[in-house]
């Protein structure tokens, strides 16, 4: 058998968890599907799949060749549509991951535009508050919010965002407004675990950084319902200033010591460099930098 649709067929079995669920991915029969991946591991003598009767998992040595496969066949795609030419419509499948709240008042929009201006492409959002592995997962495109490691990925920076304290004006009547992070033991905390997993808040002040073990009253999964419980006026929250910037803007919300807020967290486009361009990566990201730069000039 071809090399090529081994490889893809192996992807496609280990992204599902499952021959059936490849199968049909592929528009193959099942048994076609088995008799691939028994031909691949024979031409390799190595187990690529370690198989029950509830699910397929890769194993040690199938998880590395599972990151060159998907890069061979994305190398490959690339020179395809390099070949059919610069200008060639995209197509195919894209997968995009983002933050939950920046994918959905940020990323959500360039998505849609995409899929309307490109009717031969369609489109995965993960939109996932954890930091996701682009060639592990099988990721095209990813926005990341902070520093970035040293890696393969090719970053374009679009913008940067704040980490800022928040509280809603009647709770700040009723409990006043702290000046300095050492206010903060006297006052109802509530803090998201997406932002602030250590409960350890980190501030900057003259040159001097600071860090407050703070003890919340209410702990939450979600941006949002922190968000939410800061509006109803329980407490102080801390986010991100993407995440809040409207409650400022109505009123709804306070900005709290200014003064003592860390240097900005820089937001990139990442994506796989390939030795080719792929048309659809480099369509989706020239259409997303454009955007994601414009409105994070207003953040």
């Amino acid at each position: 058998m071809d090399k090529l649709h081994l490889m893809t067929v192996f992807v496609a079995v280990a992204e599902e968890e499952g021959f059936a669920a490849a199968a049909r991915r592929l528009a193959m029969s099942p048994p076609a599907v088995t008799r691939a991946i028994a031909a691949l591991e024979a031409r390799l003598s190595v187990k690529l799949l370690n198989r029950s009767t509830r699910f397929v998992r890769v194993t040690e040595a199938g998880q590395r060749y599972l990151e060159d496969a998907r890069r061979i066949i994305a190398d490959v795609e690339a020179a395809d549509e390099a070949t059919a030419g610069i200008n060639a419509e995209p197509r195919g499948h894209l997968v995009v991951t983002a933050p939950v709240m920046f994918g959905k008042i940020f990323v959500m929009p360039g998505i849609v535009e995409y899929l309307q201006r490109y009717p031969a492409m369609d489109v995965s959002a993960l939109f996932l508050d954890r930091v996701v592995n682009l060639l592990e997962e099988g990721i095209d495109v990813g926005v990341r919010i902070g520093e970035l490691p040293d890696s393969s990925m090719k970053a374009i920076r679009v913008g940067q965002i704040r980490r800022v304290l928040c509280a809603s004006p009647a709770y700040l009547q009723q409990h006043g407004t702290p000046v300095s992070p050492d206010e903060l033991s006297r006052h109802s905390i509530i803090a998201a675990t997406g932002v602030t997993p250590m409960v350890e808040w980190r501030f900057s002040h003259a040159g001097q950084n600071m860090a407050v073990k703070v003890k919340p009253r209410l702990t939450v999964s979600s941006n949002d319902a922190a968000i939410e419980a800061s509006l109803a006026g329980l407490g102080i929250s801390r986010m991100l200033s993407y995440q809040v910037d409207g409650c400022f803007e109505d009123g709804r919300l306070c900005r709290l010591m200014q003064d003592y807020e860390t240097a900005p967290l820089p937001v990139h486009v990442v994506h796989r460099e390939s030795r080719y361009a792929s048309g659809k990566v480099r369509s989706f990201v020239d259409l997303i930098v454009a955007q994601l730069r414009e409105k994070m000039v207003r953040h």
